[in-house]
């Protein structure tokens, strides 16, 4: 029994290690972290490699815009840089853009943005954000910005989507119960 024990500790401690080492090298060798791979409006998307690849913060004349390459830096720089909007609340992860304690329609003021539900009266516009819970194994949530809307998809673009997804992602956009309904929450 205590044989069993330690292959069992040994087990999950070599998990452990993979986990952790997946999430932070870059396992793609046909990118190098920082490397540009897309843009919209002439904002860049930086290749970021594993999901917690870090190269520091970035700040744009004292504006904290997040950590280098991941997916909150992208939406902050994006909506600096093309609308120029500074968020009221310059910190927290990806699912904090999303507060559950509005209404569709409600002002977020942590964000300084319009904030809907899904499913919603509301149809996303390009430019809008898609804000995705946080999961078993992404404790932090994601959030990407709407790139195309047509009658029954949007597509959105996003930075440090994994070492291997792609920076642009489409979702189906349906009509129920008299709201559209798209797969996650997002704001605009």
């Amino acid at each position: 029994m205590k044989k069993l024990k330690y292959i069992f500790i040994i087990l999950m401690t070599l998990t452990g290690l993979i986990y952790i080492g997946f999430k932070k090298v870059n396992l793609n060798p046909n990118y190098t972290v920082g490397e540009p791979i897309d843009s919209l409006n002439h904002v860049v998307v930086y290749y970021n490699g594993g999901y917690n690849t870090i190269e520091g913060r970035n700040t744009i004349d004292g504006y904290d815009v997040g950590l280098k390459y991941q997916c909150v830096e992208y939406v902050k720089r994006y909506y600096l840089e093309y609308y120029n909007h500074k968020m009221p609340n310059t910190y927290g992860n990806a699912k904090d853009f999303y507060n559950s304690n509005f209404n569709d329609g409600d002002i977020n003021s942590d964000r300084g943005l319009i904030q809907f539900t899904n499913p919603s009266q509301s149809k996303p516009k390009i430019g809008d954000l898609l804000v995705y819970s946080a999961t078993i194994f992404n404790s932090a949530g994601h959030v990407a910005i709407v790139s195309n809307v047509t009658d029954n998809e949007i597509e959105i673009i996003q930075q440090n989507a994994g070492p291997f997804s792609a920076s642009r992602e489409k979702y189906a956009l349906t009509f129920e119960n008299e709201k559209l309904l798209i797969q996650e929450h997002w704001i605009g």
